[in-house]
């Protein structure tokens, strides 16, 4: 005969069931103190203000995002007019050449820049993603390719990469409402600066055709990520005819459209009806034909979510819209356990899905944000468990050459004095081997002189090669 069980009443709430008779069991967990729930604390108020040259600027200003894109620094002359009484003329002067050297142009917008701590510029986890500093530029890993991922290789028309089987890539553009100093796409996105000459992905109506035509051709084609440059940049009418075109077509059944504007101007959430009307459209369409159609967005530090952010959120959860995340690890940043820690709650709390921990690309000029494969093994670690499981970030490795997206674990082989890990891909290209490399300033120094000494760098390679083959797999 099965024991009866106690209905539980409200003072035992939290206590696990006991059978009659017996004790209570004691609470497993004692409560949290409401103090360390500062994933909770999200900053609010006429911040935007501490910023001279919008100390006059009202909350409907603000909240503009026409204001937001009309006043965005473009150029260091309009970067110093904004900062004035905030920096140094050796702060400006070091940003100056950090831009001179750099892959990406200016373009910051003033809510990005109103979140940045100005009392401490040199260490701001914002500030090095967006303003490069001469002086803190390492030299490029020798292994370097200004298109790493060989995106342009795996082009079937211009601006349309099908790498995987059932995914494609769509460039729908080449702008963004800022500029990312590690973004992959150096190649493409933005203006052409003194380092780059721009390959152009620019809005054609012929180019788009061409890829809804590539498309319609290859029905194992089923999830299609419009993005660039960045979806935010496309006029409503653009998002619609995207959409409504891509929902046409019968195989496709998923798509997503990626873009950063939620991080650095939620604004155009709040205050531009016909995008926000537009995506919404499409997201219901999608859906009374069964097909996924979502938003993938990219925080990378908690700092970057305020109270604007959580209405802005708010309004895309209550139309019913998926907002996932796709984070960069980058050093000094978000490198720390604490850090992505509070990243991946923040997020949850206002209903995105933390989805990818991306380790840092090898990009052109920005060796001082990457930092080592061993790095995002112990992040990987030191965040899991922290929440649910559909909120905890897959950390990866978009393995250099082509080899798409791998868990970073799955290293076949991974050197930590040489910096070299060795991963495969059978699924996207099978037989081929793909290497990454951690930066040299953060290898040992037996590591660090190999790198020094160009005869070294192949069997460096075929060292970590032959290793892969003698692990056991």
């Amino acid at each position: 005969m099965r024991a009866t069980l106690d209905v539980m009443p409200p003072a035992t709430e939290g206590r696990k069931l006991s059978v009659v008779g017996e004790e209570p069991a004691p609470a497993t967990k004692p409560p949290v103190d409401p103090a360390t729930l500062t994933h909770r604390d999200l900053l609010g108020g006429e911040f935007w203000r501490r910023i001279p040259a919008y100390a006059a600027v009202t909350e409907a200003e603000f909240l503009d995002h026409r204001w937001q894109a009309k006043h965005s620094i473009t150029n260091i002359p309009k970067l110093l007019g904004t900062l004035a009484g905030l920096v140094s003329d050796a702060f400006v002067a070091d940003a100056q050449r950090g831009f001179e050297r750099a892959p990406m142009s200016v373009r910051v917008s003033p809510y990005l820049l109103s979140l940045i701590d100005w009392g401490n510029p040199l260490e701001d986890p914002l500030r090095q993603q967006f303003i490069p500093l001469g002086s803190r530029l390492l030299p490029d890993h020798p292994k370097l390719d200004l298109d790493s991922l060989h995106e342009r290789a795996d082009m079937a028309v211009p601006g349309l990469t099908h790498r995987y089987t059932d995914k494609a890539l769509f460039l729908a553009l080449d702008t963004c409402p800022v500029y990312c100093r590690f973004c992959t796409r150096s190649y493409a996105v933005g203006i052409d600066t003194e380092e780059v000459s721009k390959f152009q992905l620019k809005v054609n109506a012929e180019r788009w055709e061409q890829t809804f035509a590539y498309i319609r051709s290859r029905p194992e084609l089923e999830d299609i990520v419009i993005s660039g440059g960045d979806a935010f940049q496309l006029r409503a009418e653009q998002v619609t005819l995207i959409g409504e075109t891509l929902l046409g077509i019968e195989h496709v059944r998923r798509m997503r459209f990626a873009t950063k504007g939620p991080a650095v101007m939620p604004q155009k959430l709040l205050t531009d009806d016909a995008w926000t009307d537009a995506l919404t459209g499409v997201v219901e369409h999608g859906r009374k034909l069964h097909k996924e159609v979502v938003l993938h967005t990219h925080f990378n530090h908690p700092r970057e979510i305020t109270e604007i952010t959580r209405r802005a959120m708010d309004r895309l959860f209550e139309r019913g819209i998926t907002v996932r995340n796709q984070s960069v690890l980058q050093r000094r940043v978000n490198d720390d356990v604490e850090t992505m820690r509070l990243l991946v709650k923040r997020l949850s709390y206002l209903n995105v899905h933390p989805y990818y921990v991306y380790v840092h690309d090898l990009v052109k000029g920005v060796e001082d944000l990457r930092t080592t494969l061993q790095t995002a093994l112990d992040l990987e670690k030191g965040i899991r468990g922290a929440t649910a499981g559909f909120n905890t970030p897959t950390v990866v490795v978009d393995a250099p050459g082509g080899g798409g997206k791998r868990d970073a674990h799955s290293f076949e082989h991974y050197d930590r004095t040489t910096g070299v890990s060795v991963y495969t891909s059978p699924a996207v290209h099978p037989g081929h081997v793909y290497y990454y490399f951690d930066p040299i300033d953060l290898l040992p120094p037996e590591g660090q002189a190999r790198w020094a000494d160009p005869a070294q760098h192949q069997p460096m390679l075929d060292e970590a090669l032959a290793a892969a083959k003698r692990t056991p797999h």
